[in-house]
């Protein structure tokens, strides 16, 4: 449960933050006043202010305001020094090790502060360009995240190229085969008392199996073992409808190679797109009725598979990071109010009717989108609820 908890802080304060970070970035290269850049989520527990006079820094806690009512508010405030900074960005580390968030002027984002004056330094007031520049910058920093992660992956463990011999290469942890014995670099000889020249071959009777057990002999470090191993049920895309195959948790077919700096490269693109294909793919057969949306998973789910990553090393846990980035960006590429494609949407109609909408007609456009997805992450969660209590 440690380990699932800490996995989970891990994964979303790290895409969290990338996310927010991407819109610092975008907001102040086309010269938009960033109020607050924040590493973590409400109560602050500590911030620091530039300012015209120095930096100020402050620490929060429970205290009395001017009625003697206790509330959470600075304790403590001292300048740090005396020198003049042109910004007055507040950068605050909050309790709550989730993300972080930025609050830009002249933006109006689910906080719904419409407080907007025309300011230069307003995003209201930079072209609609650079307004979709700003709200692009979130998605684009988990996009490349992603590449970077599986990139670095590549250079570690390697690339894999086609080999067709049947030699175990992963065996993931938990699954029949591990409880077996079988570890990776063992060979399959025989799956069924067939004998197996091929990895195919093999795949082939094991994806194939309708009695729930399969008889598999192998050699391992020189001696020859068999074992009845359980087969488990696993769907896979299959077009566009879902699949059901069997599966005892072994890779194989491929063997692997040192990559160079261009091929790990190539890797992290050729993988991101990958990600994104299968999620859009998936959003196809639910669409489509070929999936059910009880599959769709939430927070439990992901903090249950960040916790399994985890166990199984660092580099799984980077890899179920980077998939949850590109699951991230796109999710939040969708035009849906409330997320940075809802503001791309408005603000490109903006763009091609050249009028704009009202502030009135934004925030009631945004309530809805928050509405939406409070309802969404709502059935998610009652997804991940029942998929609990149903083992």
């Amino acid at each position: 449960m440690f380990t699932t908890i800490l996995a989970m802080i891990f994964v979303l304060g790290v895409l969290v933050f990338i996310h927010e970070l991407g819109h610092f970035i975008a907001a102040r290269s086309i010269g938009v006043k960033v109020e607050e850049f924040s590493v973590g989520f409400p109560p602050k527990l500590i911030s620091f202010t530039p300012s015209e006079s120095g930096i100020i820094f402050k620490f929060y806690f429970f205290g009395k305001d001017e009625k003697g009512k206790i509330k959470w508010k600075p304790i403590f405030e001292s300048k740090i020094n005396s020198k003049k900074y042109s910004t007055s960005t507040e950068y605050s580390l909050s309790i709550i090790p989730l993300g972080g968030y930025v609050k830009v002027a002249g933006f109006i984002d689910e906080s719904f502060d419409a407080n907007v004056t025309g300011a230069s330094d307003e995003l209201n007031s930079k072209t609609k360009l650079q307004q979709i520049w700003f709200m692009s910058g979130g998605i684009i920093m988990n996009i490349l995240l992603a590449i970077i992660f599986f990139s670095g992956i590549t250079m570690i463990q390697g690339i894999s190229v086609q080999n067709d011999e049947p030699i175990i290469r992963q065996v993931s942890i938990g699954y029949p085969a591990d409880l077996a014995g079988i570890k990776s670099g063992d060979r399959i000889l025989e799956v069924e008392n067939v004998s197996i020249d091929k990895w195919s071959e093999a795949t082939t009777i094991i994806k194939e199996n309708v009695d729930g057990d399969i008889q598999i002999k192998w050699i391992s470090d020189e001696v020859i073992k068999t074992a009845l191993i359980p087969t488990k049920e696993a769907k896979v895309p299959d077009g566009n409808e879902i699949k059901e195959i069997r599966i005892i948790g072994v890779q194989g077919g491929f063997e692997i190679r040192k990559a160079n700096f261009f091929e790990s490269i190539y890797s992290g693109f050729d993988k991101t797109i990958f990600w994104l294909k299968m999620i859009v793919q998936s959003l196809a057969m639910i669409f489509s009725g070929n999936a059910s949306f009880n599959d769709i998973g939430g927070p439990i789910l992901i903090a249950q598979l960040a916790g399994d990553s985890a166990r199984a090393g660092i580099i799984s846990l980077l890899s179920f990071t980077a998939i949850i980035s590109v699951n991230l960006a796109f999710m939040n590429l969708l035009p849906i109010p409330g997320l940075d494609g809802g503001h791309i949407l408005l603000t490109s109609l903006e763009f091609i009717t050249r009028r704009s909408i009202s502030t009135k007609v934004k925030m009631f456009i945004q309530q809805i989108g928050v509405a939406l997805l409070l309802l969404l992450m709502a059935l998610v969660m009652i997804n991940d609820i029942s998929r609990l209590f149903s083992g």
